[in-house]
């Protein structure tokens, strides 16, 4: 249920601070006041998404903020989904100037997309232009399977399509009629990365050798400097220095154990020296200055470079990619065996998928059935005594497997008695589209589940008795659930339990729209308002207040 709402800097709602009670709540006003604001702001809390338009001109920020009591379903959600989940529900929704969108549930910052599935679970909203979209088949086909008392078996039928998708996928990409272009155009680059040696340790150690025969010159140069200045025939190496140190200290090492620890370390340096000097000199006479092969070097590496370029990769890449590339060839060249195992997949996904699609045209013929009844009863309800309404559900096995199965579902309707149903936007009138998209919302309403219903002038087309009858059952509801109806029509307006009237007002050089609870006695007067327009005489107060009386609603 929905306690309590507050609009802040909402389109031309400076703001409002509205309680809501349980049953049915009337909101009315004159047209173009703003009715519709307060539906677009419950529908922008709960997930709806949002633009910089909605924010008050002038403004940094809307803010709309809600407090819920939740079903179990509700409750239960927040827990699995790690949501403080307290007796209350603190709902509330931030739209910057800049187009940036907060929300939180409980204080806790939440995505749009978990504020919209805490919306699913709260308030189901029928807009009055319903009628429009259900001329379309697909909506009709839609209805019918939210109305269905096992949605087990379309959820079934989706995972069948999903796995046939995905066989009849693979089939296709294995191949398909541009096989032997690509499986020649794969042998040309596997045959041309075949001529080298592509292993990330031989381009490293082809690198290394480039990089050595390149620097040759310098390397022997270096070494050849720095051979001189470890060992020479001169007292003045760094050998000799050494040793001479050395020879010096052995003199005095006698008189301090000291020079010993001293002449230990210079032993160590003496024999590294040494070492050191082996090496270079085997180093020196290693040293190939081999230009024919530095030269074939570089070509090799300029070819690789070429290749990675034409690939659009780096060279360090090419191992992994001709990997890949000879993957692929193996796969098309086995395509006959693959192909084979999966059709084989396909067929089997194929027949598990007939399975589910006609699972599911049994459970929509009794969905059908069932809310072909119950819709005629309550059209008959809102003036269309005669009328029935036949749901049609038909499979056709000649289409290939969709997301949604085979069936084609359509809405027959016959609004005289001994006339033959036919297509539903053939036979029905503006007025009487109206109503039975009515009937429809009332019935799909009451199964619906969801405790808060919101009514958008799905009244639109309707008037006298059948208006009196459709407020008679929009009060019904209220019984069950908590509904709100924006409504133009007194009929409607009286049957409520709680009125609520919008008016536009200019204040402070600007347009703001005000929202307040009607006492009886106001209650009265707006209902007069909209039984005789601007021109209120007694005799149109008195008819409001008879309706009212007859309505006998607690108020």
């Amino acid at each position: 249920m929905l306690h309590y709402l507050q609009i802040e800097n909402f389109a031309i709602v400076k703001q409002l601070k509205l309680h809501f009670k349980e049953g049915l709540t009337i909101i009315s006003g004159e047209t173009g006041a703003g009715k519709s604001i307060l539906i677009d702001a419950l529908s922008l809390l709960l997930g709806e998404r949002a633009d910089t338009s909605v924010v008050r001109q002038g403004c940094d920020s809307a803010v709309v903020n809600a407090i819920f009591t939740l079903p179990p379903v509700a409750q239960a959600w927040l827990e699995a989904h790690a949501i403080d989940n307290e007796e209350e529900c603190f709902v509330r929704r931030v739209i910057n100037c800049n187009g940036r969108s907060r929300g939180y549930i409980n204080d806790q910052p939440v995505s749009v997309q978990t504020l919209r599935t805490l919306g699913e679970y709260l308030i189901d909203i029928h807009g009055q232009h319903a009628h429009q979209s259900l001329l379309k088949k697909e909506a009709q086909r839609q209805l019918v399977d939210e109305m269905a008392e096992n949605k087990t078996v379309l959820a079934q039928l989706r995972a069948c399509y999903q796995q046939w998708h995905s066989v009849k996928h693979d089939l296709e990409a294995l191949g398909g009629e541009d096989r032997e272009a690509t499986l020649a155009f794969l042998h040309y680059q596997v045959e041309e990365l075949e001529d080298f040696e592509l292993t990330t340790e031989a381009l490293e150690a082809l690198d290394n050798e480039h990089s050595r025969l390149a620097n040759a010159q310098q390397l022997l140069e270096h070494s050849q400097e720095a051979l001189l200045l470890l060992d020479n025939d001169d007292r003045d190496s760094i050998l000799s220095s050494l040793n001479q140190a050395n020879h010096i200290l052995d003199e005095v090492e006698k008189h301090d154990a000291k020079i010993g620890e001293i002449t230990d370390f210079l032993d160590s340096a003496i024999i590294q020296t040494q070492e050191a000097v082996g090496e270079l000199r085997h180093y020196l006479l290693r040293m190939d200055l081999d230009s024919e092969r530095l030269q074939e070097i570089q070509q090799q590496v300029s070819l690789l470079q070429d290749i990675a370029r034409k690939h659009r990769i780096r060279v360090s890449e090419l191992p992994v990619h001709f990997k890949n590339l000879t993957a692929q060839l193996l796969a098309l060249e086995e395509y006959e065996e693959q192909a084979t195992a999966l059709r084989e997949q396909l067929v089997s996904a194929l027949k598990a998928y007939q399975v589910a699609a006609h699972a599911l045209h049994q459970e929509r013929i009794k969905t059908a059935q069932l809310l072909s009844q119950k819709i005629s009863i309550e059209m008959h309800s809102v003036g269309l005594g005669g009328g029935e309404l036949m749901i049609h559900v038909e499979a056709d096995n000649t289409l290939s497997p969709t997301i949604t199965g085979i069936d084609k579902v359509e809405f027959l309707v016959s609004t005289n008695p001994g006339h033959p149903p036919k297509s539903l936007n053939k036979v029905a009138s503006g007025g009487e589209l109206s109503r039975i998209s009515l009937a429809i919302q009332v019935i799909t309403a009451r199964n619906s589940g969801v405790p808060i219903l919101v009514f958008d002038e799905v009244d639109v087309g309707i008037g006298g008795s059948v208006a009196e009858i459709v407020g008679k059952s929009l009060h019904s509801l209220g019984q069950q659930r908590q509904v709100l109806c924006i409504t133009h029509l007194p009929q409607v307006a009286s049957q409520g339990d709680h009125h609520l009237q919008v008016s536009k007002r200019f204040m402070e050089g600007t347009t703001v729209t005000q929202i307040k609870a009607l006492i009886p006695e106001e209650r009265v007067t707006e209902i007069a308002r909209m039984l005789g327009g601007v021109d209120i005489t007694s005799h149109t107060l008195a008819h409001a207040q008879e309706m009212l009386q007859t309505g006998a609603k607690p108020y």
